[in-house]
C-alpha cells in the first residue's frame, strides 16, 4: 500500500481514545481570517497585516497542526501533540522564514487556553487564546525576560472563522 502524504498526515478527526481531551484545540479545526496590532519594544501599538490560520487533525487524529500566516511577520507551523501522562499539550511552533523554533507546554485555564515556554534563548514567552467562541478568537503573544509575572505584549492578533 502506498499513500500520498497528505493521506498519512492527515486525519478525518481526532482519535477516538482522546477525542474529549483533544477538543480543547479540535474546536479551531478549519480557516480562520486575522487582523493583527504589534506592541514594540518601545511603546505604544500599531496595526499589523492581515493573516490567516489553519487548522487541521493529523497524525491518525493523536495531533493537531496548524500554519500561521502574517505577511512580513512570520509564517509558521505548530504541532499540537495531546499528552495524557501529563494531562496538558506540548506545543512545538517553527518559523523558518525567521528561524524561530519554541516549546511550550498548554493547558486550558478557565475559559482561556494558556502556554508557556520559552524562546530557547532565555527568554520566557506565554501565548493565549481567550475570548474563545465558535466564530472567533483573541490570540495573545507575550515576553518575559525579568520578574516571574513581568510578561509584556509583543503581538496580538484576532481571528474569525473564514467566511463569516
Amino acid at each position: 500500500m502506498h499513500r500520498c502524504f497528505k493521506e498519512v498526515l492527515l486525519s478525518d478527526g481526532p482519535a477516538a481514545d482522546r477525542a474529549d481531551k483533544l477538543a480543547l484545540y479540535g474546536r479551531f479545526i478549519g480557516s480562520w481570517g486575522m487582523t493583527s496590532v504589534i506592541h514594540p519594544d518601545a511603546g505604544g501599538q500599531q496595526k499589523g497585516p492581515d493573516g490567516e490560520i489553519h487548522f487541521a487533525w493529523t497524525l491518525e487524529g493523536k495531533a493537531i497542526q496548524d500554519v500561521w500566516v502574517l505577511p512580513q511577520i512570520f509564517y509558521g507551523t505548530t504541532l499540537r501533540i495531546y499528552d495524557p501522562g501529563i494531562d496538558a499539550w506540548h506545543i512545538l511552533w517553527s518559523d523558518p522564514m525567521r528561524q524561530v523554533y519554541t516549546r511550550q507546554i498548554g493547558r486550558a485555564e478557565d475559559d482561556d487556553i494558556v502556554q508557556i515556554g520559552d524562546d530557547g534563548k532565555g527568554t520566557r514567552l506565554r501565548w493565549r487564546f481567550t475570548e474563545i467562541t465558535p466564530k472567533s478568537f483573541h490570540w495573545i503573544g507575550e515576553r518575559a525576560a525579568g520578574a516571574e509575572n513581568d510578561w509584556r505584549k509583543q503581538i496580538e492578533m484576532f481571528a474569525h472563522r473564514a467566511g463569516d
